[in-house]
């Protein structure tokens, strides 16, 4: 049976997810964050060298990289055994493109702003000498207002504006690219600033998604998750 190294509050949520929508029987291994450090315990680093999460264990191939998971189940058992078809058809040119350009997109741009935004408030808000405070809050505010914000905006714009007229990222039919940009479209909402009045269609999107039936089983299994 296909195994799923699921760490808490991750990108693993959406694997979950998506075994959910493909009824693909499947196991967990749960670890938990270090409360510290948030970062992913060192038993992870025993499935999988770079010790992340989520790792995906199927017919004895070890898989590791959300994005290269979420193709593999799609192409694996999408379309099968009455499961949803969560890709495009190939010849579907225009929607095939669109929906590999949000499964790489996800992680390639959209998501690196984020987690800069998280460090940037981190570095503000760390703990150091007081007279080294105005230092680290000097260079996290000019990171924050040069770099991380109008590139954030512009992006979270060209979302906003993809979106619209849309149910799904790829037209009316869920897909792939819906999972895989799951994660960074919870972030964004939970600090990029997006809200119903100033990104309704991303807004709306995060609704539909935690509104799946396979969403809301994908969460009792894999138990708390913070971005739902």
């Amino acid at each position: 049976m296909l195994i799923v190294h699921h760490l808490n509050d991750s990108r693993s949520q959406r694997i979950l997810w998506a075994l959910e929508e493909l009824a693909v029987p499947y196991e967990i291994v749960r670890y938990d964050r270090d409360p510290k450090t948030m970062l992913a315990p060192p038993a992870l680093e025993k499935v999988h060298p770079l010790g992340k999460s989520p790792v995906v264990v199927d017919e004895g191939h070890t898989l590791a990289e959300s994005g290269a998971i979420l193709e593999y189940l799609v192409e694996r058992y999408g379309g099968k055994n009455g499961a949803l078809d969560l890709a495009p058809a190939p010849d579907a040119t225009d929607a095939r493109l669109k929906y590999r350009f949000w499964l790489h997109y996800a992680e390639g741009s959209l998501m690196p702003l984020l987690l800069l935004r998280l460090i940037t408030g981190q570095i503000a808000k760390a703990p150091v000498p007081f007279f080294i405070k105005p230092v680290t809050k000097q260079i996290a505010g000019k990171l924050e207002a040069g770099f991380v914000a109008p590139n954030l905006k512009k992006h979270l714009a060209f979302i906003e504006n993809e979106l619209a007229g849309k149910t799904w990222l790829v037209g009316e039919a869920l897909s792939g690219a819906d999972l895989q940009m799951s994660f960074p479209l919870e972030a964004a909402k939970a600090r990029g600033g997006v809200t119903v009045a100033t990104h309704p269609n991303i807004c709306a999107l995060v609704e539909r998604i935690h509104a799946r039936p396979a969403f809301k089983r994908a969460l009792e299994r894999g138990g708390p998750y913070s971005y739902a």
